[in-house]
């Protein structure tokens, strides 16, 4: 932390002292033209104390890059002041100085407007809990609050931790994390995010997760993590500052050459200097890594911003990636004898003391079709056996074809044959009553999403591989529109099927679970869901926070934006800079009016780049 403190301090008092050279630069440039006219033999001492104070300075931070092996577009900068100084035109020099001490604040400062969305998520937290002990409220710091402590959140108050509502009924706003202009009701069984505004009544909320685990911690771990990374387009930038370096010199000395002419040499060098330029690039990762963070996009390694518009097979999960992971009733096939009505009605009565995942999914089935729950008796649901107990004086087995084929083998004859999906027996007074058949729902956007990858993001493969039998995978993939599915794949069979596809194209690996990790690592691109596994999630290059493909066609969009205007920015403004060279050669720009040129074409590039914090709407083809 003090090592942070002190880099940061640093940083700042850094930038502070650039701004004070341009500053300086400009009153001595006044100064100058002052004494031109008042005492012509003093004109050039102002300049003479800035290329003192702030040229010598900069001049060796560059030789100090260069012995490094940083032969970027500085280096043009740094031979260009010193040609000034030598050539005595002390006023191009001066530009130079303001040029290249502008450049560095305006880094810091864009820096800055970059990443504001996540510094104003930082900064708005509370520090503070209610803790409710007993009948008192009592103030504790955040991050003594343990998971099951029960803290009140007072109305218009930040929840201050991810957790479960236990008391109370509210609305709570949490459209500055996710984007969605809504307010989401709370109730009893409700989850809360931090940092989510809470509306007009109390709510008592019982703690899930460590303020350090919260989702308020992970984007203040993004926001530092994504400054401390260099991501492909930022080693681009270097890339493109060490082919051009050599060629602006070529294209000097050769000026130099047939025109030996040192005026021309040392204004094709000024008009060459892009070192504010290159910034560009960067400015555009951190502002499309705010932009993601705001819609509920987390960024933990920014090279997926780069290399997502270059996938071209998209490979997927099934549970809880493309369905919900949470189980639908959609047949109940009957004996003779009795009616889908009485049986639904008796399976969730009796299911609604069990804790089995398919329990939910019939009870919302009897609630959909109003049906009123019944008393159930000596209800048991012992390992092995499935779910009994007593209703209206008959006795109701719930269980699996597997188990009723180990308690009576020749009943499985009597039932219908397998196919897709989930589902359950019933037994009614030992007798075989009926088949409860289950799928896995497929998300509401699944459809419109896969169908949209190709033609929308330039994707030639759409793969569905997953852990789950063929006859569920192949129920998925017909409704969603796949072609190419596997399954019954083990997480070592994933990992290897993975690396496989990446080595024949640029791939986007999507999951939720803890057995996808592996494959999330394989893959060019790996993406999470967050809010299942925090292994999965250390494994993703980025977690999509809210529960929904929205986001990630979201995220595919804002991955394209960025590239196209960092492009826009690095090509845009070294043909400008090929222009001017051109110009200079020609004799038509002067030093001073090269570094002028210069100074605006790094303006317009800054300023593409950080179209990105200024345009904060996100589309979605969905």
């Amino acid at each position: 932390m003090k090592e942070k403190l002190n880099k940061n301090f640093f940083t700042f008092f850094a930038a502070k002292w650039q701004i004070f050279i341009v500053v300086s630069s400009i009153i001595a440039i006044a100064l100058h033209f002052i004494l031109h006219f008042t005492k012509p033999n003093l004109e050039n001492i102002p300049l003479f104390f800035i290329i003192l104070i702030g040229g010598i300075p900069l001049f060796l931070q560059i030789i100090f890059k260069m012995l490094k092996g940083n032969l970027g577009a500085d280096l043009l900068a740094a031979i260009a002041l010193g040609v000034a100084v030598f050539v005595d035109e002390y006023l191009a020099a001066l530009l130079l100085i303001i040029m290249l001490a502008g450049g560095q604040a305006l880094e810091f400062y864009a820096m800055r407007k970059a990443s504001s969305v996540l510094r104003a998520l930082a900064e708005r937290m509370p520090s503070v809990a209610n803790l409710k002990v007993g009948s008192k409220i009592e103030q504790v710091n955040l991050s003594d609050v343990k998971i099951g402590d029960e803290l009140v959140i007072y109305p218009h108050e930040l929840c201050p931790i991810d957790g479960l509502v236990i008391d109370g009924h509210s609305t709570m706003d949490e459209s500055y994390l996710t984007g969605e202009p809504y307010k989401i009701s709370k109730a009893p069984g409700s989850k809360v995010l931090s940092g989510a505004i809470n509306d007009d009544s109390a709510l008592t909320v019982r703690a899930e997760k460590l303020a350090q685990d919260s989702r308020y911690a992970k984007i203040m771990t993004v926001m530092e993590d994504a400054e401390k990374r260099r991501p492909e387009l930022m080693r681009l930038a270097d890339q493109i500052g060490a082919i051009f370096t050599p060629l602006a010199l070529i294209f000097a000395f050769g000026t130099w050459y047939f025109t030996q002419d040192l005026l021309r040499f040392l204004s094709v060098l000024v008009v060459a200097t892009p070192c504010p330029l290159l910034i560009a690039i960067p400015i555009t990762v951190i502002s499309a890594i705010s932009m993601a963070a705001k819609r509920g996009i987390i960024i933990k390694d920014p090279t997926v911003l780069e290399r997502l518009p270059t996938c071209t097979t998209a490979i997927f999960d099934k549970t809880g990636t493309l369905t919900y992971g949470q189980p639908e009733l959609t047949e109940i096939i009957v004996a003779d004898g009795f009616s889908k009505n009485d049986i639904l009605q008796k399976a969730a009565s009796l299911e609604r003391y069990s804790r089995h995942p398919l329990s939910y999914a019939i009870l919302k089935a009897a609630k959909k079709a109003d049906l009123e729950l019944l008393e159930a008796e000596n209800v048991s649901e012992k390992p092995g056996q499935g779910l009994t107990g007593r209703i209206l004086e008959n006795e109701i087995l719930i269980t699996s074809r597997h188990k009723l084929s180990v308690l009576n083998p020749q009943m499985v004859e009597l039932l219908a044959p397998i196919t897709s999906g989930l589902e359950c027996i019933i037994l009614i007074n030992e007798k075989y009553a009926a088949t409860l058949r289950l799928h896995d729902s497929p998300r509401d956007d699944g459809h419109s999403f896969i169908t949209h990858l190709g033609p929308e993001h330039n994707f030639n493969r759409i793969i569905l591989l997953s852990g789950d039998r063929e006859s569920e995978v192949n129920y998925l993939a017909s409704i969603l529109g796949i072609k190419e599915t596997f399954s019954s794949q083990t997480p070592e069979q994933k990992i290897d099927f993975v690396r496989a596809e990446t080595k024949k194209a640029a791939t986007l690996f999507m999951g939720d679970g803890i057995n996808d990790a592996p494959a999330l690592t394989a893959a060019t691109v790996g993406l999470a869901f967050g809010q299942h596994s925090n292994v999965t999630s250390a494994a993703a290059g980025a977690i999509i926070m809210e529960n929904t493909l929205v986001k990630v066609d979201e995220l595919l969009h804002i991955s394209s934006q960025m590239r196209k205007i960092a492009a826009q920015s690095a090509i845009g403004g070294m043909a400008l800079s090929l222009l001017g060279m051109g110009l200079a050669a020609a004799g038509i720009l002067s030093p001073v009016a090269g570094a002028l040129a210069q100074e605006v074409i790094d303006i317009l590039a800054i300023a593409n780049a950080l179209r990105m914090t200024w345009e904060m709407k996100v589309f979605s083809d969905l």
